[in-house]
Parts: structure tokens; C-alpha cells; sequence
């Protein structure tokens, strides 16, 4: 009897060791890649910016994207402060190299391209590096699933992405992604020390129903915090239409220049 007991323990053991590893979490950041994207979208934004003592400005920002061939391009459009008005930034994905970037600069009159070396730079003084808003290819990290979690609700992979580039602004980054979404709806990013530098918190997801009423699950909240200077940025969708088609001349450089197709 004893010896049965022991045969049984070794099979649970065994099974639970297997269900564990039923996806790992390259499987699982792939997932996360590959979720179905509206092919446009259209969205009036309110960026936050508040100070670690509390005091916030407040933006109102435009959003056009684009989904085509799994390729994603997003334009932002800053109607107000004055501070930032007419800033406009364009971002196309590439399939294999880095995405393009972007910047109309009203002072300067001009359009400039973003070099990929200003990665780590701020997006327009908020808490998001340029590099914290694009597309990041899965292979560009080693990812690891560390655990399974709830985390603020929400059934979760826990996975550790460390970069392939060892010069990557971050030194690794801890990713709970939504095992019914795919989402990751919390982000942790660890500097070149290995201490916490910021979180990111998805704090609301929407069923919006696009063509042939498909229902996409888009992330309509998103809070980014510096833990370390005590500022952060809000990113809140107001607003929002989804495959309702968009003329290709909002992704160009040009109509970064005039703001007019």
C-alpha cells in the first residue's frame, strides 16, 4: 500500500510538473504579438502628467493606427497646452528592423527623423521612452515563464524578458499577461542595475466590436510610473472607432509637416 501511495505522489507530481510547462514564455510573448488588431483605429486621448507632488497637466491628444499585414502604424496628433501644441508623431513597424520614427516640432517648423540610438530617450516628456512605445519583436528577448499569478483581477502568465542587446535600456522586464486576452495588463522594467525603474498598469480593457462584428479587447487606460523620479503618465481613451478605414496620407511624413492630407 505504502509503495502505491509513493507511485501515486510521483504521477501527481509529474503531471503537475507537466501542466506547468504546457507553454513557455516565448509561446507565450508570441501570443501577446499576434493578437488580432482592429485595421484602423480612431481615438481621442488624455495624456496625464503628474509631478511626484501631485501636480498634473493634462493633454489632449489624437490617435490614428493602422493594421495591415500584422504591421502596425500609429500617428499622434497634440491639440493642447500650448506647450505641446501641433506636435505631431508618426511610427511605422517593420517586419525584421526597427520601427520608423517620426517628429513634427512646431518651434523648429520642421520634420525629423527619430534615430533608433534615441531609444531611451522621453516621448515628449512623458514617462514612455520612444522605445517603450514600439512594436518589440519577440526575438528580441530571452523569455522565461517565471510563474502563474493573479495580478489586479486578472488570470496571468508571469514571464521575464531579458534582452538579446545587451546595450537595451532595461536589463530585463517582468510581463503578467492576461491568459484570456493576451494583454500584458502589468509591466515591470528593471535599469541597467537591475532595480526597479517603472511599472505600467493596464487599468481598463473594452470589448469593442469592429467588421464582420468581431470583438477586439483593447486596452483603454494605461498608467506608467517612474518609481524612481515619482513622476508617471496616464493615457486614457475617451473616445474610440475602430475599422472604420482612414486614408493611407495620415502615415506619412508629409502630412506630419501640414497636419492636412
Amino acid at each position: 500500500m505504502k509503495l502505491i501511495k509513493t507511485v501515486t505522489a510521483v504521477l501527481v507530481t509529474l503531471a503537475m510538473g507537466a501542466s506547468a510547462f504546457a507553454i513557455d514564455g516565448t509561446e507565450v510573448m508570441q501570443k501577446v504579438y499576434d493578437r488580432k488588431k482592429p485595421a484602423f483605429t480612431k481615438a481621442a486621448v488624455i495624456m496625464s502628467l503628474t509631478d511626484k507632488d501631485g501636480t498634473t497637466e493634462n493633454r489632449q491628444v489624437g490617435e490614428y493606427g493602422r493594421c495591415k499585414d500584422n504591421l502596425t502604424d500609429a500617428v499622434m496628433i497634440f491639440f493642447s497646452p500650448a506647450s505641446v501644441k501641433n506636435t505631431r508623431f508618426l511610427q511605422k513597424e517593420n517586419k525584421g528592423r526597427d520601427d520608423d520614427k517620426w517628429i513634427y516640432l512646431p518651434a523648429l517648423r520642421t520634420t525629423r527623423r527619430v534615430a533608433s540610438s534615441e531609444g531611451d530617450k522621453s516621448f515628449v516628456g512623458t514617462d514612455f521612452t520612444y522605445d517603450d512605445i514600439s512594436t518589440r519583436a519577440v526575438s528580441a528577448d530571452v523569455h522565461e515563464l517565471v510563474k502563474e499569478e493573479t495580478k489586479n483581477g486578472y488570470d496571468c502568465y508571469v514571464v521575464k524578458s531579458t534582452p538579446v542587446d545587451k546595450n537595451d535600456q532595461y536589463s530585463y522586464r517582468m510581463s503578467w499577461v492576461d491568459k484570456k486576452t493576451w494583454i500584458p495588463v502589468y509591466i515591470e522594467m528593471y535599469d541597467r542595475k537591475g532595480n526597479l525603474e517603472k511599472t505600467n498598469e493596464i487599468r481598463t480593457i473594452l470589448q469593442e466590436t469592429g467588421a464582420n462584428n468581431y470583438v477586439y479587447n483593447i486596452p483603454t487606460e494605461s498608467y506608467m510610473k517612474n518609481v524612481q523620479t515619482g513622476h508617471s503618465t496616464n493615457l486614457k481613451i475617451v473616445n474610440i472607432q475602430v475599422d472604420k478605414p482612414l486614408e493611407d496620407g495620415y502615415f506619412t511624413p508629409n502630412f506630419l509637416n501640414t497636419g492636412r492630407l
